[in-house]
Parts: C-alpha cells; sequence; structure tokens
C-alpha cells in the first residue's frame, strides 16, 4: 500500500532567504559599476576645476594686456576698464584659499601689484602717455610672479 506522505508546507524562511541574496548580490553589482564611476568623476571633477583656475589665471592676463594695447593706442577710457577688471580679478584670484590658489610667493608678488592699481587707473582716467608703460611695466612684473610657481 502505497503512503500517502503530505507535502511539505512552503517555508517562507526560504524564500526570504533567497531574497536576501539576491537584494545582496544587486546591492554588490550596483557598487561594482558605481565605484569606479565615482573615482572617475572626481578625478575628472580636479581636472575641471584646474582647468578653470588656468582659464581664469588667462582671463587677468588678458585683461592687463588688453589695458596695455589700448593704452598704447590712446584708448584712455576703454584701457582703465580693462586695468580696473585686472585688479579686480587679481583681488579675487589671491582671496581663494585652497590647492588651485596662488603660492605664497606668487600672493606676495600680487600684493606688490595691486599697490600700484589707485596711481595706474589715476594714470588712465587723466589721459596721461606715462600709463602706456606704468601699464607694460605691469604686465612684465605680472608675468614674471606668475612664471615663478
Amino acid at each position: 500500500m502505497p503512503v500517502n506522505v503530505p507535502p511539505k508546507p512552503f517555508k517562507s524562511t526560504s524564500l526570504m532567504r533567497r531574497g536576501i541574496i539576491y537584494v545582496t548580490l544587486l546591492i554588490v553589482a550596483f557598487l561594482l559599476g558605481f565605484v569606479p564611476m565615482w573615482i572617475k568623476a572626481r578625478e575628472y571633477s580636479g581636472n575641471l576645476s584646474e582647468a578653470e583656475h588656468q582659464l581664469n589665471l588667462a582671463r587677468i592676463q588678458n585683461s592687463l594686456a588688453s589695458a596695455v594695447i589700448d593704452a598704447r593706442r590712446g584708448d584712455y577710457e576703454s584701457a582703465r576698464q580693462s586695468a580696473s577688471d585686472f585688479f579686480t580679478s587679481l583681488r579675487e584670484v589671491t582671496e581663494i584659499e585652497g590647492d588651485l590658489a596662488l603660492s605664497r610667493a606668487q600672493k606676495e608678488g600680487v600684493e606688490s601689484l595691486i599697490t600700484q592699481r589707485d596711481g595706474i587707473i589715476t594714470l588712465l582716467a587723466r589721459g596721461d602717455l606715462a600709463s602706456a608703460d606704468r601699464l607694460s611695466d605691469l604686465y612684465i612684473s605680472y608675468q614674471e610672479i606668475m612664471n615663478n610657481r
């Protein structure tokens, strides 16, 4: 006579265990994809910050070069505006703290340039011919300071 064995009741703990394993595997798979991308994103973010810093310094130098050229051409108002932009941007850069900020030597050199601001702006406002020479000297000093990083 065949023995009639009742079916085993479905164990919910087995299903729960399997679910936990699947969820754990999904989390591990997600992290395996996420972590390398996060590391790359941080690297690219650092590179972008460095590029933005270099671009900002180039814009500052461009403002000063524009002021020099305008003063040589006799367009003193345009030169005054460019020189004012240069000094304002330079002041902002010196106040930045962090890895991308200027070195201590550069900050000290830039501070000496900023002290010339009022004199140069006044010469440009008066339309004085000496302003072009002062701006040229300022440009050379700025380049020397920034190249000695």
